[in-house]
């Protein structure tokens, strides 16, 4: 097996740098302000539109893996506690929680003055109606029932006001959890319409939170009315009362072209921009560039390491010295994304390990020397290397709406042209949902692309623990199954102590890179272009933009 990986300086190539960078005129070197742009006195009342660049195909959170979901129903969606960006808990509909001593059970203590939108009550009933409906095997949960962790239990009402949550296991991360969309609170009365009513949306969307959602035209928007009778909101020292707007709509125009121009010609008040318009949006003296980096796992590839050619360390090593992930990102990003070292962000409280930077190094030669201790010493005429008559090919199916993505089509093109040097066909397939996520389930791949926001490092469970695998509702897409990293996930969700989560979580990093499980590319940042009549708009711990306290002066 190889040795671990060391650190060493990277080299850049010139003439790939030269072809990126005529990708991508109209970049500037930095990055967006971080700025929500408030100011004045919040002004009551008015409409806001919002355009995002994709519409999720389920709009219930519970259901829907999706950040879109998520960033859509924040504002219909309470959820039991909230988590600031230093990972700093406060309460919300729960007033106080309490962990046992052993780390087994939470219990909450709810607010007895919280009314869902359809006049429903919030109770401990209402709670364990959620809970038990996330988990529940039939509601097809493809991420909120991972984040209970592998040792739920279930929820137990123990008061009209109090309810307790049981594992067979400690398991720190829930109350992180529960500070998330994906386990914000729904009626239990609209609960019984079905999957398929909440899935659509609209009126059949029925929280607790400052915005009613009022109407959803499909391939349009979704608009939400004002709660007027909102006062029970996250208690972390913000404006808890109603929200400041009468109306606020969301609109799916998911051509980049069409949202820009519709922000920038004054047509709606903020939106998504690709990274590509940064520039333009940040010096129009009309408009405003919000940014966050997004903490959880950066954008990366996972390697499959269940099949061969990748289920040889040397060959996923090879791969990781092949490219010069450093050339390409400050080519196409031009610093408004950062390079990234670990599968995790550096926003991620309690969790980054900072000692992974430049912890390998972009060396081509050394990629060749792998690749010729794994047997992989022929050449065919396109140059690829081959061993036994077949070709070193590496199957990377890819959503058509991630191709144009954040630029990943330029860095596709870039990290084909490097593996290619070194003999490695990265062979990219275009497919619809239905083929990726066939293949996906039935680990039919060897290269899979992903991120994923979340705002604990328990998101490297998801990722890396044995068996979490993608047709369960994890992360798992290299698909490891290894007792050590399993062992380091449990310790960290065993505990917690700040320091002691961290030092687990850094060993799986560290684990992950020096066996060449995932290659680390860039750090995701929401990109958010405001008119600057726009006030008020904050980032939640995730990076998602949240309009529950903003206001407009006007357009």
């Amino acid at each position: 097996m190889p040795t671990p990986l060391r650190r060493a300086a990277s080299t850049a190539g010139a003439a790939l740098l030269a072809v990126a960078l005529a990708a991508t005129t109209g970049c500037s070197a930095d990055g967006g302000s971080s700025a929500d742009g408030s100011g004045g006195k919040p002004v009551k009342g008015g409409s806001l539109t919002f355009a995002v660049g994709s519409e999720p195909s389920c709009l219930d959170p519970h259901v829907s893996p999706t950040d879109a979901s998520a960033v859509i129903q924040r504002g219909v969606f309470d959820s039991l506690v909230s988590e600031d960006g230093n990972g700093t808990v406060h309460p919300w509909l729960a007033t106080s929680w309490k962990i046992s001593p052993d780390g087994l059970s939470y219990d909450f203590t709810l607010r007895e003055d919280v009314l869902f939108h359809d006049g429903t009550k919030l109770d401990a009933a209402a709670v364990k109606a959620n809970f038990d409906q996330i988990t529940a095997p039939e509601t097809k949960s493809a991420y909120a029932a991972s984040l209970f962790g592998p040792s739920y239990k279930g929820t137990t009402v123990t008061g009209k006001n109090t309810v307790r949550v049981s594992f067979s296991r400690p398991f720190s991360p829930f109350l992180q959890a529960v500070s998330t969309t994906y386990l914000g609170i729904e009626s239990p009365k609209a609960l019984k319409a079905g999957s398929s009513a909440l899935c659509a949306g609209g009126t059949h969307s029925v929280g607790s939170g400052p915005f009613v959602e009022a109407s959803r035209t499909v391939g349009r928007q979704i608009v939400f009315h004002r709660n007027p009778a909102y006062k029970w909101g996250p208690q972390d020292g913000g404006y808890n009362g109603p929200a400041h707007l009468d109306t606020f709509t969301i609109r799916f125009l998911t051509d980049d072209t069409t949202r820009l121009g519709t922000l920038t010609s004054g047509q709606i008040d903020a939106a998504v921009v690709p990274v590509i318009a940064a520039t333009q949006v940040r010096t129009d003296p009309r408009l405003r560039l919000l940014s966050h980096q997004s903490p959880g796992a950066v954008y990366g590839l996972q390697l499959n390491t269940t099949r061969a050619p990748l289920s040889d360390q040397r060959v996923r090593t090879a791969l990781l010295h092949a490219l010069d992930v450093d050339s390409l990102v400050t080519a196409i990003y031009l610093g408004i994304y950062q390079r990234a070292w670990s599968p995790l962000s550096p926003s991620t409280p309690n969790a980054y390990d900072s000692a992974l930077k430049d912890s390998w190094a972009y060396d081509p030669k050394q990629a060749s020397a792998l690749l010729d201790q794994a047997g992989w010493t022929g050449r065919d005429k396109q140059g690829y290397r081959t061993k036994d008559g077949k070709r070193l090919t590496l199957s990377w199916p890819i959503l058509a709406a991630n191709v144009t993505r954040d630029q990943r089509g330029a860095l596709a093109d870039g990290m084909k042209s490097e593996a290619k040097a070194v003999g490695i066909e990265l062979k990219q397939v275009v497919v619809d949902s239905g083929g990726y996520f066939k293949a996906a389930y039935s680990a039919d791949y060897d290269v899979l692309d992903l991120s994923w926001s979340r705002g604990d490092g328990d998101i490297l469970r998801g990722l890396y623990f044995g068996g979490a695998n993608l047709e369960k509702g994890g992360q798992n897409a290299s698909r490891i199954d290894d007792p050590q990293v399993d062992s380091w996930l449990l310790a960290a969700s065993a505990t917690t102590d700040p320091a002691q989560r961290k030092a687990a979580y850094a060993k799986v990093q560290q684990w992950v890179i020096d066996h060449a499980v995932t290659v680390p590319l860039y750090v995701g940042t929401y990109l958010l272009g405001t008119s600057k009549s726009v006030q008020g708009v904050a980032f939640d711990v995730s990076g998602w933009p949240q309009f529950a306290r903003a206001w407009t002066t006007g357009r």
